[in-house]
Parts: C-alpha cells; sequence; structure tokens
C-alpha cells in the first residue's frame, strides 16, 4: 500500500459521508485499519449497506441512515468529528443529463450542506471528491489545474461548483477544503450491475459471464484508469496536508492514458477469453480524452500513487471473480 506511512492518534474521529459506496467503504475499511473512529453517514440510494456491514462488528464504527440534503443530519454527523472525507454524491454523467435538478439538489446543495456543517462543528479538514469531468471539452492533454475547458454536463457543472465553495470556504472562512479530482476509478467493490455502471466492472462482469460488452463510440477515447488505493492514499495525504495548500483541486489519477479498446483487451487477455465487443453510439457528455498531470497533487499533498493500471486490474479481477462467483 502506498499509504502505510500516514498514522493519525488512535480513536481520531473522521466522518466518511457517503460512506456504503464504492470509494467510501474502502475509505471506512482503511481508516478502521488504522485504528481511527470511523462514523459513516449514508442513504444508500447508491451506496449499498453490504459494503459496511462487515465493520459493523468494530466499536469503533458507526452508520448513520441519512440524507446529506438534510442540514441538521450533516451537522449531527459532523459534530466532533476531526476530518471529514465527503463521498457522498451521485455519479454518472448519462444519468445527470436525465435527471439534472436532482444532481443539483445532492451534489451541490448537499455538499454545501456537508461544507457548512464541517465549518460550525469546527472540522480540521474537509476533503471532498470532485471529478476529472469538470475539464469539459478542453483537449488538452495532460489535463492541467486551470487549464479547464467549457463543462459538457451537469455532473461537471455539479463538480465545478463544489470546487468554487471548496475555494470560498477556505478564503472566507478558514475551513480547510481539498478537492480530489478524480480519474476513472476502478477497483474492489465498484458495482458492476446497473445501465450507469462504470465501465471496468462491467466488462468484466459480462466478459466473466460470457456476453458480448458494447462499447459506446470507436474505442479509442482514452481514460487515465486509477486503482482504489490511489484514491484513499489522495484522501489521506490531503488529511496531513499544509494548510497553505488547501482551498484547491487536485488531480488525482495514476498518469496514465489507455484508449479504451487497448483497455478493453487487456480484461479479455487477463481473463483468458476472447470476445469481439459491439459497438454503440458515443455517450453525450463524455470527455473524449482524459490524462491527469499530478504534479501539483505530488508536490502540495505528497502524493505518490503505487498502482499502475497492470497492477490495480489484476487486483480487481482476482476481487471480482470471488464476488461474482
Amino acid at each position: 500500500m502506498s499509504y502505510q506511512d500516514i498514522t493519525f492518534e488512535k480513536g481520531t474521529v473522521f466522518l466518511v459521508a457517503g460512506g456504503a459506496g464504492f470509494i467510501g467503504s474502502n475509505l471506512c475499511e482503511a481508516l478502521l485499519g488504522m485504528g481511527c473512529t470511523v462514523r459513516c453517514l449514508d442513504d444508500l440510494s447508491t451506496g449499498k449497506y453490504e459494503n459496511v456491514e462487515p465493520f459493523l462488528e468494530n466499536s469503533e464504527f458507526t452508520f448513520i441512515k441519512g440524507d446529506i440534503r438534510d442540514f441538521d443530519t450533516c451537522m449531527e454527523a459532523c459534530k466532533d468529528a476531526v476530518y471529514v472525507l465527503n463521498q457522498a454524491a451521485w455519479g454518472s454523467v448519462p444519468r445527470s443529463i436525465e435527471m439534472p435538478l436532482l444532481y443539483e439538489e445532492i451534489n451541490i446543495r448537499g455538499t454545501l450542506n456537508m461544507m457548512e456543517a464541517a465549518r460550525q462543528c469546527g472540522v480540521k479538514k474537509f476533503v471532498y471528491a470532485s471529478s476529472s469531468s469538470v475539464y469539459g471539452d478542453s483537449t488538452e492533454l495532460p489535463k492541467r489545474e486551470g487549464k479547464e475547458g467549457k463543462v459538457i454536463s451537469p455532473y461537471a457543472l455539479t463538480k465545478k461548483a463544489d470546487e468554487e465553495y471548496g475555494r470560498l470556504y477556505k478564503e472566507l472562512y478558514g475551513l480547510d477544503t481539498y478537492g480530489l479530482r478524480y480519474f476513472n476509478v476502478f477497483g474492489r467493490r465498484q458495482d458492476p450491475d446497473g445501465m450507469y455502471a462504470a465501465v471496468i466492472p462491467k466488462f468484466l462482469k459480462q466478459l466473466l459471464h460470457g456476453e458480448t460488452p458494447t462499447i459506446n463510440g470507436d474505442g479509442r477515447q482514452s481514460r487515465d484508469f486509477t486503482y482504489i488505493d490511489n484514491v484513499i492514499e489522495a484522501n489521506l495525504r490531503a488529511c496531513k496536508a499544509d494548510s497553505s495548500a488547501a482551498g484547491e483541486a487536485y488531480n488525482i489519477g495514476a498518469g496514465g492514458r489507455l484508449y479504451l479498446i487497448d483497455m478493453y483487451d487487456q480484461l479479455c487477455k487477463a481473463l483468458g477469453v476472447e470476445v469481439t465487443p459491439n459497438f454503440g453510439p458515443p455517450r453525450k457528455g463524455d470527455v473524449r480524452d482524459s490524462n491527469a498531470d499530478i504534479s501539483k497533487a505530488k508536490r502540495l499533498l505528497g502524493y505518490d500513487p503505487s498502482y499502475d493500471f497492470e497492477k490495480g486490474i489484476t487486483l480487481a479481477i482476482d476481487w471480482y471473480k470471488e464476488y461474482l462467483g
């Protein structure tokens, strides 16, 4: 693991909002393993109770079923917390195009509720999930903070708004906020089901079950696929970062670039199958190419990802083989 050097005082209270989701549950697990006290807030709209059920036996873990759209719930959850890791949001670009009002409520107002509750409760650090989607129609590669284009989906707009609130809360109120622009995170506990499932778990499930996946577009889109343990490291390093690094957004990727069709071929090879994919129309609102310049996160957060795609996908495949039976 790339975060073995990071330590917190035993019993340090963390609130992980969205803690029953893919990224959130992995954060809960890592923090419990470090001896921290973990409070998980989730309304289970996209998170899964089964993701946190194994932690319920741990006396240092508390599950709160609640909605970040309710400010009183946010205040109760933030009480006495030293660090807040806000992963609570609705993902998926296509779904945001279908439901822009809901995305406004959850991803903007909900995040603002969490930020304000953290401020009022005297939280030391507020680390929140942003997204590489904020780069929008920018064609520059690699993607660099400060070189964003025009956003092309409601989801991307919600994350851009969150970053602006993060900046303001540092400048106006002194709350140390750190926005993490995740680049195509994958790994254990990522949901392979549903029409909005992320591409890697979806393809893995289909290939393991003898089905033929469909690639949206020509397969020449590129992504900076980022293994979950890199994201855990980024969140923990942000908690340890200097206050002078707060109020900013950071690219959190592996620093690589892989074409979708090449990723698909690697999955087939790793699984020992030969399946020619179907090709469908491109998805509205999708960024064509994605590759993170992670130099700012390295410099100011000490982020140093140790999992490239090959290492991460091997671990992910092992997990899905067991999970999917």
